[in-house]
């Protein structure tokens, strides 16, 4: 199985950003994505950062993809969107249809990301016909799902998100500066406070929800390491890890050379790969 690390989705501090890929740069990770993807307000690290970071590790003989915004809300947003898109350079992992279409009229391949709905092969051999190379599933969907899209034979790559916590939706609205009572627009980008995200409990206080910025996650890690094999007898290309800390990049090492455990990890979740609730835990 190939092992690919995908864009940092957590607000962090330009020195830390530059020491993470520093750190997968001395990695054996084949396949690097990264860029902002969730909100363009977080600007510690600009888009000619993203590029030189992603010079750097394609130097070191990394496949690097620049992914985009999940959510374009504004016309400067589309217009930022364009300009990365013709970057020249780097693949481009469209994470909203705004960007299916500009890289579908400007004719450059692309991988489609994971935030965009794609619930069937026609829609998916559509898309390839606009250029898609590969599609990360989206994270609701289950083995049973994948194995008969990929019948017959598809002319394009699947990935899984694998490891992290799940992309579950994106809103116009901002939980976090909502938290610290502050208007979106004057956020102060409020999510550097919070590099994992924000957790939310139920009033039982159970873990239920992981918010960060404008986006929602699973409160749990998903874990779908010990699936690896079924994933590689099924078609899949690519097994994705989110990264939530350094420790990621330790991860992806480990399942690159290999190594997977056999069951899942303690307070993890799987619960949508087996057709159950995603924040199932299913043995």
């Amino acid at each position: 199985m190939n092992i690919s690390l995908g864009p940092l989705m957590y607000c962090w501090s330009k020195s830390d950003v530059f020491t993470f890929y520093d750190d997968v740069a001395n990695s054996p990770i084949p396949l690097v994505y990264l860029g902002e993807t969730v909100c363009s307000r977080r600007r510690q690290v600009k888009w000619a950062d993203y590029v030189a970071l992603a010079k750097m590790l394609q130097s070191t003989g990394k496949q690097v993809v620049l992914s985009t915004l999940a959510l374009i809300e504004t016309a400067s947003e589309q217009t930022e969107l364009r300009k990365q898109l013709e970057n020249g350079d780097f693949a481009i992992e469209a994470n909203d249809m705004a960007a299916v279409a500009i890289a579908n009229e400007l004719g450059i391949p692309f991988i489609c990301g994971p935030t965009i709905n794609n619930y069937n092969r026609a829609t998916l051999d559509k898309m390839a016909e606009w250029g898609m190379q590969r599609f990360v599933m989206p994270v609701d969907l289950s083995c049973d799902w994948l194995k008969a899209v990929l019948t017959p034979l598809a002319n394009f790559e699947a990935e899984v998100i694998g490891y992290g916590h799940l992309p579950l939706a994106h809103s116009a609205r901002c939980f976090t500066a909502r938290l610290k009572g502050l208007a979106k627009d004057g956020c102060g980008i409020a999510c550097e406070q919070y590099p994992q995200g924000v957790l939310a409990q139920t009033q039982e206080h159970q873990p239920l929800l992981r918010l960060n910025g404008i986006q929602t996650q699973s409160a749990a890690c998903c874990d779908l390491r010990q699936q690896i094999p079924v994933m590689e007898a099924i078609g899949v290309s690519w097994f994705r890890v989110s990264p939530v800390n350094q420790q990621s990049i330790t991860m992806a090492t480990e399942l690159t050379r290999g190594e997977f455990p056999d069951t899942i990890a303690a307070n993890a979740c799987n619960g949508y790969w087996h057709n159950n609730a995603g924040m199932e835990r299913v043995i």
